[in-house]
């Protein structure tokens, strides 16, 4: 990783965005959950290309490596902040298969979409350095 610090705190603020969001549109939750669970991945999604090209600004070869490392340290922080929260008595309640179905595979995606950026950005300058 070329900044865990930097991948951390930017896991975080991925996490942190879809939480306010889902905050935000509880209600929704209530009255229309396909709505709900349609919007929370495309947040999810905008949130992780958002903070990964911020990421990749500082990143200056290994593109590919790197991407795929920052999706599962992400999503492990999203997962390990989850996971106390939805699984202690709350109104967000659900045990841990109601957890890995509802929320947790969506997080799948976070190393999905950081690897493509890694790997397209390893593309458009494979002519300007030897190894990626």
């Amino acid at each position: 990783m070329v900044s865990w610090r930097r991948a951390l705190l930017f896991g975080f603020f991925v996490w942190l965005v879809a939480f306010l969001v889902a905050f935000a549109i509880f209600q929704i939750r209530e009255s229309s959950r396909p709505l709900f669970e349609s919007i929370m991945p495309v947040v999810l999604a905008t949130a992780t290309v958002f903070f990964a090209q911020r990421y990749f600004i500082h990143v200056g070869a290994r593109f590919r490596r790197e991407g795929l490392f920052l999706g599962l340290v992400w999503m492990g922080v999203n997962v390990a902040i989850d996971v106390p929260l939805m699984l202690s008595p709350s109104p967000m309640q659900m045990t841990l298969g109601e957890y890995l179905a509802d929320i947790g595979l969506t997080y799948a995606m976070i190393p999905v979409i950081t690897a493509g950026m890694g790997l397209v950005r390893a593309q458009g300058t494979a002519g300007t350095t030897a190894a990626r």
